[in-house]
């Protein structure tokens, strides 16, 4: 059996207070935010970098993918990282070394480099996202958590709809380098506001050995799954033997990882959190969630420019409504968890997500812009009661010691759960857009006077039948993005009902107390 998971007693400082709470709580979301925003900032800028560095598109589209793998695979280590070296260390070393390699980034002038710190700059912010949200629970007093929670989530899901709106005008009006160089004034001003206010929080360490078999493992299964994703679509999947190979490697690799960390006495993932239902339950809840709103995140903006020839602008300003309730609601959202059951709060969220689904699988071809954008202004009410209620429901679900093992392992669940939703997605849409054009052509009629026209008739037949083609596909995807949410509304029921965390004054004298077990 694994052994127990390092303990270490939460910080004695008294928590923040008014302007300084406000600012460092500041600082921490901002830390997040910009982390979270560069996974999808680069999406819409691989055009411009490719043509910069002298590429194919597919080659420029490693400049994403290198982060990515680089993020997914330190994001689980976070737990481990906090107990060795301290969360507070960790935190300001992650968001330096993420300010410096955002730096070099910008200046690269080829794709070697650019690959290379891209790697070394995912792997500087995996840690930020879980510290950041650990260390916002140490700086509110506990009757705010859900205040800190709901900041929290609000960077989180308001970052990846931000970041292709920002990297579009960015490298439309600028030049792509600066996708990367906005990002170093806002380092600088957290590195020292968390100099400032919350170094007092740092956590004891504890020197234990370091597991280097499972770190290796962890990368090399994540490391393969990660790619396997990120290139499955453009290698037609399992028909080529490098996404096969990948798969093989993956999967054994996984379950050598997940025999050795259950059972080595000192693990580079603490997987005993999943011992408690509570965590489990909303971690599956809000990664399943998760990735079927990423999915309906990452599929709008491509139907409404390749379909109905919207410009990224505009398409980026429908997008944009989404926001607007979401930070209305968050800190609403965070109150409400302290006076009624969570669970009935995720369940509504997700529910109301599922509904904002459905809404969007009627779309038409010759729809207006109110159509598009008042599913996704609506669907920001939802998005707090979901993200706010499943972070809440793991966090209190798990030791205090445990909050940094368990905020690391549960953004690695919906980090992985985002890019399987991606590659998912894009290969039902295009399977559906086949199948719906296939439809079509045996039922369509076309009027006399356009095929009369003779090849210019024919054209204008065929791209009438894709576009409407590419819309079934697109109401097909939002339709399994409507079920998978009304069933995570219903399996986190399976979750207990969570008690209130106790106040770090009380947890030395109680460490055993778990809020849900």
């Amino acid at each position: 059996m694994a052994g127990p998971a390092p303990t270490f007693a939460p910080p004695s400082a008294e928590p923040l207070k008014g302007a300084a709470m406000a600012l460092g709580a500041f600082a921490l979301a901002l830390s997040n935010f910009v982390v979270v925003l560069d996974i999808t900032i680069a999406n819409v800028s691989v055009p411009h970098i490719s043509g910069s560095l002298a590429v194919s598109p597919t080659q420029g589209t490693w400049a994403i993918t290198s982060y990515s793998v680089a993020e997914a695979i330190c994001v689980p280590l976070t737990g481990w990282l906090a107990a060795r070296f301290g969360a507070v260390r960790v935190f300001l070393l992650s968001l330096i070394g993420f300010g410096l390699f955002s730096l070099l980034c910008g200046l690269s002038r080829s794709l070697e480099a650019l690959i290379a710190f891209r790697v070394m700059q995912g792997l500087c912010g995996g840690p930020i996202m879980p510290m950041s949200q650990t260390l916002l629970m140490r700086i509110f007093p506990p009757n705010k958590a859900p205040a800190a929670l709901g900041l929290w989530a609000m960077t989180t899901v308001c970052a990846p709809i931000a970041g292709p709106i920002l990297g579009g005008l960015i490298s439309d009006n600028w030049s792509w380098h600066w996708i990367f160089f906005i990002n170093l004034p806002i380092v600088v001003l957290c590195t020292v506001v968390t100099r400032q206010l919350i170094t007092r929080y740092e956590t004891p360490t504890v020197k234990a050995p370091i597991d280097f078999v499972g770190l290796a493992m962890l990368v090399v299964w994540v490391g393969s799954l990660q790619v396997m994703l990120d290139k499955g679509r453009e290698e037609d999947w399992f028909a080529s033997d490098l996404i096969s190979t990948l798969g093989i490697v993956a999967a054994v690799v996984f379950v050598a990882f997940l025999i050795w960390e259950l059972t080595d006495r000192h693990p580079v993932v603490d997987l005993s959190v999943f011992r408690m239902r509570g965590f489990t339950i909303a971690v599956i809840t809000q990664s399943a969630s998760y990735a079927a709103f990423f999915a309906m995140v990452v599929l709008t903006p491509m139907f409404l420019q390749t379909n109905l020839d919207y410009t990224a602008t505009v398409a980026g300003q429908a997008m944009g409504f989404m926001g607007v309730l979401a930070v209305v609601m968050s800190p609403i959202v965070a109150k409400l968890t302290g006076k009624f059951d969570v669970r009935l709060l995720i369940s509504f969220g997700v529910a109301w997500l599922a509904s904002m689904a459905f809404l969007r699988s009627a779309w038409v071809t010759d729809m207006g812009f109110f159509s598009i954008a008042l599913p996704q202004f609506l669907q920001g009410f939802g998005m707090p009661f979901f993200f706010v209620g499943t972070t809440a429901l793991a966090l209190s679900s798990v030791r205090p010691e445990q909050t940094a093992s368990a905020a690391g392992l549960q953004n690695f669940m919906r980090t992985l759960s985002g890019a399987f939703a991606t590659s998912i997605s894009m290969t039902m849409w295009d399977r559906e857009t086949k199948y719906a054009h296939a439809e079509l052509v045996g039922v369509i009629h076309p009027p006399a006077d356009m095929m009369s026209q003779g090849l210019m008739g024919r054209m204008m037949l065929d791209r009438m039948v894709n576009t409407e083609a590419v819309t079934l596909a697109t109401n097909m995807v939002f339709v399994g993005c409507g079920v998978i949410l009304a069933a995570a509304a219903c399996f986190i029921w399976l979750a207990p009902r969570p008690k209130p965390r106790p106040a770090p004054a009380q947890a030395d004298a109680e460490p055993d107390i778990i809020a849900a077990h």
